[in-house]
């Protein structure tokens, strides 16, 4: 559960957030009322390695294991004060408007470009989003992979080297809850890239060296490491692809985008502006805005050269920083969930409607991972047998005021009977309607179905609609 701290802080991003709205002009107030309502909340993030030691490593894991070294630890102490990614004087340079965010420095938007704006812009070229603030974690050990089968509900012995798949961690209580939602990549048969959310590195952390001391006295081997102070930057939009190879050594016949697909990572080399060659970076195809795009890893000495290369690469009719606002909107669009709001302890993964993410080998009540026999139970639903789920993630287009986080679902012309929640809600800049996702009673959760959302005690007609809102975009093989 998000704690009372982080939750603090998403309320400070909203705050900025609608005063940096009320400031645009009357020219784009129309298309900027967007308020970027719940982005995931960060915090300052510590290292751990296996469960007795704090350290800060130099990440060389995450090169090839052809230019992997020695590591280097040294000490990590953990303060309240904000921190600050690599990227933090470029983002002033660019006249970003800063907000503490998780324990960070981040940018909401940038001067100039509104929220919606630069949301429209992501949808038809490309943006730069600075995401240094999610833990970037890599787990290694002959005991890796079974590690990571027990606390997600993945298949990572039949996922490809370099293939990535979108999971969560699970509660060891067998509740099925959901710890957090990650993305797990497979780098080699022992090593795996896992993404976490910094809103949750605390509570991660903690997690995952109680687990880690139960796999060490099973006698599993397995070592997990922290990036520290590694910068990840996300290229989104439809002209991402071009932008990032035209930045990338065109001489490194190893890094064909048009062979990488959606779900899949390659070791690729950016052309620095002065002509020398960056470290490999790990580059991975995939997203949270429903764009094509990328992710891509950077040492710290790299980060801002990279982002730099990529921006004058691109130029500015082509690629664009941008902000907190715009992704949040730009992911509610794609149907895509937000932990702390969407998701929590409380909520399985068939209830929110992440069914997909557990392969078919695994679907099971003796599959080995936490909760597996109550997630299981719930696959089935109750109209054809099973336990089922007695609530349903699901999108809303809402008539009138936007919903936001918190406003009751009630039925069609009777508020007082309750049916549910929204968790997650805003104007959407590329419908022109206000969209919105949440929880609702099993049974009332097909698509076209009307009820209605309390929006400050006044009832506004609304209707469930099948995500993502936006069609995805995602660079997939035929």
């Amino acid at each position: 559960m998000q704690s009372l701290k982080s939750a603090s802080v998403a309320n400070a991003v909203r705050s900025a957030t609608r005063i940096s709205q009320r400031s645009v002009s009357r020219k784009t107030r129309a298309l900027s009322s967007l308020n970027s309502s719940a982005i995931t909340t960060l915090r300052p993030q510590t290292t751990t390695r296996n469960v007795s030691r704090t350290t800060a490593i130099s990440g060389t894991l995450l090169l090839p294991k052809t230019q992997q070294q020695a590591r280097h630890g040294s000490s990590s102490a953990s303060s309240e004060a904000l921190q600050k990614t690599p990227l933090y004087d470029l983002h002033l340079a660019h006249g970003a408007q800063m907000v503490p965010f998780g324990g960070f420095h981040m940018p909401v938007q940038y001067k100039g470009l509104s929220v919606s704006a630069s949301h429209a812009f992501t949808r038809e070229h490309a943006s730069i989003f600075d995401v240094s603030h999610m833990v970037q974690r890599v787990f290694s050990g002959p005991g890796a992979r079974e590690f990571l089968e027990r606390v997600t509900p993945s298949d990572l012995a039949s996922l490809g080297v370099h293939r990535s798949t979108l999971s969560v961690l699970l509660t060891a209580d067998g509740s099925g809850g959901i710890v957090d939602d990650t993305i797990v990549t497979k780098l080699a048969e022992d090593m795996f890239y896992v993404v976490t959310n910094a809103g949750c590195r605390e509570k991660d952390n903690e997690y995952f060296e109680q687990e880690l001391a139960k796999a060490k006295e099973s006698g599993l081997e397995v070592t997990q490491e922290q990036l520290d102070g590694w910068g990840l930057v996300a290229l989104q939009g439809p002209e991402a692809e071009a932008v990032l190879a035209d930045a990338l050594d065109a001489l490194d016949g190893n890094t064909d985008l048009k062979q990488l697909y959606f779900g899949q990572s390659v070791y690729g080399k950016i052309k620095l502006e002065d002509g020398r060659l960056s470290t490999p970076l790990l580059i991975s195809r995939g997203g949270y805005t429903g764009e094509d795009g990328f992710e891509i890893s950077i040492p710290p000495s790299e980060t801002v050269e990279v982002t730099e290369k990529l921006l004058t690469a691109g130029g500015a009719e082509r690629v664009q920083l941008a902000g907190l606002g715009a992704r949040d909107s730009l992911r509610l669009e794609a149907g895509m969930c937000l932990y702390g709001h969407d998701l929590d302890e409380t909520v399985s993964p068939v209830e929110a409607a992440l069914s997909w993410i557990i392969p078919p080998n695994r679907r099971k009540a003796d599959a080995g991972y936490y909760g597996a026999e109550t997630i299981v139970s719930q696959l089935t639903p109750k109209s054809k047998g099973g336990k089922g789920v007695t609530r349903r993630r699901v999108g809303f287009i809402v008539t009138g005021a936007p919903a936001r986080e918190g406003a009751e679902i009630v039925a069609k012309g009777d508020p007082a009977t309750k049916l549910g929640r929204i968790t997650s809600g805003c104007p959407s800049p590329t419908l022109g309607k206000n969209i919105a996702m949440g929880y609702i009673e099993d049974g009332q959760h097909k698509s076209g179905t009307e009820v209605e959302v309390l929006v400050r005690g006044r009832a506004r007609p609304a209707v469930v609609t099948k995500m993502p809102f936006v069609p995805s975009k995602y660079y997939k093989s035929a």
